[in-house]
């Protein structure tokens, strides 16, 4: 089963009262729970030259086993941010060997 990303961002109006305990007990609960966290401030860098900035809208994120896409995204419901009227970016991350 493919891992997926929820990227999720800090646009949910009113979002500073989000409950995550629900939906994340929620998904260990099934066994698709794969980890996730907040995000704090960071930099981005490259060897030479100058580097963009941080993606500034991304807060945090959670790490999902889905059979597919839609699956994937179905594994939302009851995701605070989504909920609340937020943007949660799907991302398939590759399977490595």
């Amino acid at each position: 089963m493919p891992d997926f990303i929820f990227l999720m961002h800090d646009d949910a109006p009113g979002d500073g009262g989000l409950d995550w305990d629900p939906y994340l007990t929620r998904l260990r609960e099934t066994g698709v729970y794969q980890g996730g966290s907040a995000i704090g401030r960071g930099a981005c860098v490259k060897k030479s030259g100058g580097a963009p900035e941080p993606t500034a809208h991304i807060s945090g994120f959670v790490r999902v086993a889905a059979r597919d896409f839609d699956h994937a995204r179905a594994l939302l419901a009851g995701n605070p941010v989504f909920e609340a009227g937020g943007t949660v970016e799907i991302r398939e991350l590759p399977l490595t060997s």
